[in-house]
């Protein structure tokens, strides 16, 4: 791919254009070993070496990571108050990353962290109907029943009832645990749908997402760089939809 040098830097989290294009006309950035003052320069991100202030910064199109969301994150990129999710990935090269759909502030588990817009289109469209596994711990008696009804759809007060949703019951008490897996990502899905048969959820984990699955090694807070198989994964996904 060729870019201006001042945009490959400025993707690599250098600095704002305005910044960068000073820096560069500074004589701090060279190009394949040779100083360079001219922001406008053509990268080949594929060939050529770029150096700022005699540091090496290589070039990523896109970035992916898994991260154990903890509660009491915000699923968002910036945040005046609260913590963002994108603020935790510290090793981060570039600055548009996002999250990929979101979770509620209490919610932990699986998310995807990237900037690969593409990709994040095809994981969340509705059509497109990807899977979404969740652990919740759910005040009230989970039955059989319920899990039938999940199986149907359930009308949780939006305009349709939700698709059919696969509901395991752990154990089945005063606090029951399950699994669910569900194939849409309305507002509080999870949640308003125990609640349309008469229970609460206490706890909620997301576990995977289409073929991704939460590294049990990451503790909350945690993160690492999706594998190379992982992305793959990913993108097959697309192209079988």
């Amino acid at each position: 791919m060729m870019i201006r040098l001042d945009k490959y830097l400025a993707d690599m989290g250098a600095g704002t254009r305005s910044e960068i294009k000073k820096t560069i006309r500074a004589g701090r950035a060279a190009v394949n070993g040779a100083v360079t003052k001219r922001p406008e320069t053509r990268i080949d991100t594929e060939k050529d070496t770029v150096e700022l202030d005699g540091r090496n910064v290589s070039y990523e199109a896109y970035e992916y990571f898994m991260l154990n969301k903890p509660s009491g994150t915000v699923s968002a990129v910036t945040d005046r108050r609260e913590t963002t999710v994108v603020s935790l990935i510290r090793d981060r090269k570039r600055d548009d990353l996002f999250p990929v759909g979101r979770l509620d502030k209490d919610t932990e588990g699986l998310l995807l962290i990237t900037n690969d817009g593409a990709l994040a289109h095809r994981l969340l469209a509705p059509a497109k109907h990807v899977d979404k596994l969740y652990f919740a711990r759910v005040r009230g008696a989970v039955t059989e029943e319920d899990k039938e009804r999940f199986a149907r759809g359930l009308d949780i007060g939006d305009e349709k009832p939700t698709l059919p949703a696969d509901l395991t019951v752990c154990s089945s008490g005063e606090i029951s645990e399950i699994t669910l897996t569900i194939r849409e990502g309305r507002f509080h899905q999870v949640k308003r749908m125990f609640q349309a048969v008469g229970k609460e959820v206490v706890y909620l984990k997301r576990l995977g997402m289409g073929p991704l699955m939460l590294d049990e090694r990451l503790k909350p807070g945690e993160y690492r760089r999706l594998t190379e198989k992982e992305v793959e994964e990913l993108c097959s996904l697309e192209r079988k939809q």
